[in-house]
């Protein structure tokens, strides 16, 4: 690693601890050569799938994109960001875990709405609004009752 402050090439670990859950690690570092301080941040470098988008177009995997989607649908719900990007990783660990070069927008689609179910019910309602594309009140009304029916049930099996 070379210096960020004289360009020299040897510096040294002084010390190294995980962040993010595991998946980053932190390194303080400091140059032999000037003595300066600095810190560092390691993690895996995965490549994502394309995205087969509904038209047949592929285009890169943008996390942004999905984060955002997700935000939105959160938006005023007592969500904290941690959570959202505890969200996100599940997803992509998802995506990855299809081991395909290449997977669906449907099926990414599937991924985050199962993702929200879990974190938050009126987040789960707001996204399948929009990607199941709602176009009458009866639609909202009929994935309401569904969603109440599946939690009922839910919360009788755990009694």
């Amino acid at each position: 690693m070379h210096c960020p402050f004289c360009f020299a090439e040897d510096t040294k670990v002084i010390d190294s601890r995980l962040n993010d859950d595991g998946q980053q690690v932190r390194r303080r570092r400091v140059c032999v050569a000037c003595a300066e301080r600095f810190t560092t941040y390691e993690t895996a470098e995965l490549t994502m799938p394309r995205v087969i988008k509904q038209d047949g177009s592929r285009q890169s995997f943008y996390d942004q994109k999905i984060r955002d989607g997700i935000a939105r649908s959160c938006e005023k719900r007592s969500i904290t960001t941690d959570c959202l990007d505890q969200t996100l990783r599940k997803i992509k660990a998802r995506v990855r875990a299809l081991g395909d070069k290449e997977v669906s927008s449907v099926t990414l689609g599937h991924f985050v709405m199962e993702e929200l179910l879990h974190l938050d019910h009126v987040a789960y309602v707001r996204f399948a609004s929009v990607y199941r594309a709602f176009e009458d009140i009866s639609q909202f009304g009929d994935m309401i009752a569904t969603l109440s029916e599946e939690t009922r049930v839910t919360s009788e099996t755990k009694e």
